[in-house]
C-alpha cells in the first residue's frame, strides 16, 4: 500500500517538473523572440538614421597659404619671427641690407636734379633759336623788299642789272638762313620734348620714374606679413643671400581654414550647399566640431589631375569617382584654432531625408 502511494506521488512530481520545464522553454522562446524583434527594429532604425547622414573618412583640413618672398635680391639683415609664431597683417617679418638700394636712390635723385638743370638749359636754347629765327625772317623780309625796289629801278634803267643780281643773291642767302634757323629751333624743341610725339619734360619724367623705382626697391627691403596667421616653412636666416622671388616663409591663416571632403559620386544625390555638418577629428577623439557645406566642385578630382584619365582608349574599367565638397568650419566650434592644415577628419553631412522617403525608396528598389 505504501509502495503504491509512493509511486503515485513520484508521478505527480515528474509531471510538475515537466510542466515547469515547458514553462521555462516558453519564457525563453518569448524572450528570444522579443530580443530578435528588438534587434530587427533597432537595426532598421539605425539603418534608416544612417541614410540621413553622408559620411566619409577621405577628408582633410585645408587653408590658404600665403607664400612670403623677397621682391628684390639682397642680404638678410634681420629675421624677426620664429616658426609657428602668430603674426598680424602688416607685421615686419624680415629686413634686407638696404645700403645698396639707398645709394641707387641717391644716384637717381641726383640724376633728377641734373635733368631739371638740363631742362632749363634746353629751354633757354629754344628761346635763343626762336629769336634767331625771328632775326633771319626780318633779314629775309628786308632782302625781298630790296629786291623789289632794285627790280623797279632796273626797269627804269636807273640801276645797273648787276645790283639787281646782288639783291637777288642777298634774298637767297636770307632764305637759307631762315631755313637753317628753323632747323635749329626744331632741334632745340626736340631736345626739350616740344616737337614730334614727345612732351615737355620727358627727360625729367624719365629720371623721376627712376627715383620712384629706387624708392620702391628700397621699401622692398622690408618684408611684411600679408595676413593674420601662423608662420611656417621658415627657411630664411640672418646673412642669407636671397634672390627676387625666393620664398622666405609662409603665413597660414587658420581662421580661414575649411574642410575638403572627397565624397563618392554615389553619395552626392542629397548633398546641397547650406547643409549642417558634424566633424570628428582623429587628433581630438571625443570632441565634435561643426560646419556647413558651402560648395561642390564642378568636376571630379580625377578630371583636374595632372594626367586625367582617357576612358576612350584601351579597356574600360568603371571606377567610382570622388567629387571634392568644401565645408566651412564654424568658428564658434573651434575658437582655439585646433584644426591644423592637413589633419584627417570625418565629416557627417546631415541630409534632409524623412524616414518615410527612405523606406519608400527602399521598397521601390526592392
Amino acid at each position: 500500500m505504501e509502495e503504491v502511494l509512493e509511486a503515485g506521488e513520484g508521478g505527480v512530481v515528474e509531471e510538475e517538473a515537466a510542466a515547469l520545464q515547458n514553462s521555462k522553454k516558453l519564457v525563453t522562446r518569448i524572450l528570444g523572440g522579443v530580443a530578435l524583434l528588438a534587434a530587427v527594429i533597432g537595426s532598421g532604425w539605425y539603418w534608416v538614421e544612417s541614410q540621413k547622414v553622408v559620411e566619409t573618412d577621405n577628408a582633410f583640413v585645408e587653408s590658404r597659404i600665403h607664400s612670403v618672398s623677397s621682391r628684390v635680391p639682397g642680404t638678410v639683415a634681420r629675421v624677426l619671427v620664429e616658426d609657428n609664431q602668430f603674426v598680424h597683417k602688416g607685421d615686419l617679418l624680415v629686413t634686407l641690407d638696404e645700403r645698396d638700394f639707398a645709394v641707387r636712390l641717391s644716384d637717381a635723385r641726383a640724376g633728377l636734379d641734373m635733368a631739371r638743370n638740363d631742362t632749363s638749359g634746353d629751354l633757354a636754347q629754344v628761346e635763343a633759336a626762336r629769336a634767331e629765327l625771328q632775326r633771319t625772317k626780318a633779314q629775309l623780309a628786308q632782302a625781298e623788299l630790296d629786291l623789289k625796289r632794285a627790280s623797279a629801278l632796273v626797269e627804269r634803267e636807273v640801276m645797273p642789272r648787276e645790283q639787281l643780281d646782288r639783291r637777288s643773291t642777298d634774298r637767297e642767302v636770307a632764305l637759307a638762313q631762315v631755313r637753317e634757323a628753323e632747323q635749329r629751333l626744331k632741334k632745340a624743341q626736340a631736345a626739350l620734348g616740344l616737337a614730334g610725339a614727345g612732351r615737355q619734360g620727358a627727360r625729367e619724367a624719365k629720371q623721376l620714374a627712376q627715383v620712384e623705382e629706387g624708392a620702391l626697391n628700397l621699401s622692398y627691403t622690408r618684408v611684411y606679413a600679408p595676413a593674420d596667421g601662423y608662420v611656417t616653412r621658415k627657411s630664411v636666416e640672418v646673412g642669407n643671400r636671397v634672390q627676387a622671388g625666393q620664398a622666405l616663409l609662409a603665413v597660414v591663416p587658420l581662421s580661414e581654414a575649411w574642410i575638403t571632403a572627397n565624397l563618392k559620386e554615389s553619395q552626392l544625390g542629397q548633398v546641397r550647399a547650406g547643409q549642417k555638418v558634424q566633424i570628428r577629428v582623429d587628433a581630438y577623439p571625443g570632441r565634435t566640431f561643426t560646419g556647413t557645406v558651402t560648395s561642390i566642385m564642378s568636376g571630379t578630382g580625377a578630371a583636374f589631375s595632372l594626367l586625367p584619365p582617357e576612358n576612350a582608349t584601351g579597356n574600360y574599367v568603371k571606377v567610382v569617382q570622388r567629387v571634392p565638397v568644401k565645408i566651412a568650419i564654424d568658428r564658434s566650434s573651434d575658437p582655439e584654432h585646433l584644426l591644423r592644415v592637413g589633419m584627417s577628419v570625418v565629416p557627417s553631412i546631415q541630409v534632409p531625408r524623412s524616414s518615410t522617403a527612405i523606406v519608400r525608396d527602399l521598397l521601390h528598389l526592392s
